[in-house]
């Protein structure tokens, strides 16, 4: 059985009903390597904002603001912070998320922050203070959360239908030099700059996991580099952990020739899973029955950009709440950093 799941965004009105509803959002794009330039075509493309671009990079800079017709474009961070803007995307290596982040707080100016929040949880308590206290709107960009299967997925899995989430297993693996082949010149070769397998894709499925059963308690993991040229970071990962009462097992890689990503949470009453590649998410409730489908519309890839963008853009309005809160991208770091601690120890960790 099938039956089909429209991807619309923010709260299912048109693009140009939202262009009508509202004055455009003045943001600033700040680093504009590959995900900073899908940001900033996909902010355009939602019709609700003026986009403007912060990189230090002459050459790329340049660039980028002739093809988008960008009438600011700042090669100065400090430059751009007295600039105008209402609100910042932050997407510079995973390092400066959580100090850029600070600054923008500092102003009282909206801030979308790319994953991982950050390489480590310096200065997380004094950002996540800031935040509360001046009331500035955050969204921390998991951009599965804004997928129309998992989030039919996750209100089927909370409505109670199919019992008590007891089991998660994800697997994931795809050729990264077809899908990244720049992976060897920039952040991804270094985890101090948010590389590697467990900071730059694990973490959109341990997100994705601890949106659907929760936080995860304690982990052990096993990681390595096993194939791809040019880099020494992990390609290769293996987790098992608990999410409270659940049990957990995560597996990556990232040389595999399948573009596949499945995540499979298995309650008392039935079993539902979430397979990207197939845009789709299905459940089994029979023993002797048959998986029960409900796929979305196609997707391209900057669909779910412009959904996210779509969202941000009503968080920062006050119209919804965001996808993934300060708070649920700080757990999700410290499980990042629990799982590169415990592949070093080899031994349990917790978050």
């Amino acid at each position: 059985m099938k039956r089909r799941i429209t991807l619309l965004p923010s709260d299912f009105v048109s693009d140009n009903q939202f262009a009508e509803m509202s004055a455009k959002l003045r943001i600033l794009v700040v680093g504009v390597g590959s995900i900073g330039e899908r940001h900033t075509r996909c902010f355009q493309q939602t019709a609700r904002a003026d986009v403007s671009i912060c990189e230090v990079n002459d050459g790329l800079r340049a660039q980028i603001a002739d093809r988008y017709e960008l009438a600011n474009a700042f090669g100065n961070w400090d430059d751009a912070l007295a600039s105008e803007f209402q609100a910042a995307v932050i997407c510079t290596p995973a390092d400066l998320h959580i100090p850029m982040a600070i600054d923008v707080a500092q102003l009282n100016r909206h801030l979308l922050i790319e994953k991982p929040l950050s390489t480590n949880l310096d200065r997380a308590d004094e950002l996540k203070q800031l935040v509360d206290s001046s009331g500035v709107a955050v969204m921390v960009a998991y951009v599965m959360r804004v997928h129309p299967a998992l989030g039919a997925m996750k209100a089927a899995i909370d409505s109670g239908r199919f019992g008590k989430p007891v089991h998660v297993v994800g697997c994931s693996g795809q050729h990264f030099p077809t899908y990244r082949p720049a992976y060897r010149d920039i952040y991804y070769r270094d985890r101090a700059t948010g590389g590697g397998a467990i900071q730059d894709a694990l973490t959109h499925m341990i997100n994705a996991a601890e949106w659907l059963v929760g936080p995860i308690d304690r982990l052990a993991a096993d990681c390595s580099h096993q194939v791809l040229k040019g880099v020494d970071v992990e390609d290769t990962v293996n987790v098992i952990a608990r999410h409270a009462g659940v049990l957990a097992a995560y597996s990556m890689n990232q040389y595999q020739a399948p573009n596949e990503s499945s995540l499979t949470v298995v309650c008392q009453r039935g079993t539902v899973r979430f397979e990207s590649h197939q845009q789709r998410w299905r459940w089994q409730t029979d023993p002797a029955g048959q998986w029960h489908d409900e796929p979305c519309e196609p997707l391209e890839r900057d669909d779910l950009f412009i959904a996210q963008a779509h969202r941000f853009l009503d968080v920062a309005a006050g119209l919804a709440p965001p996808t993934c809160s300060l708070d649920e991208a700080t757990s999700t770091l410290r499980a990042n950093q629990a799982i590169l601690r415990a592949c070093a120890s080899g031994a349990w960790e917790s978050p």
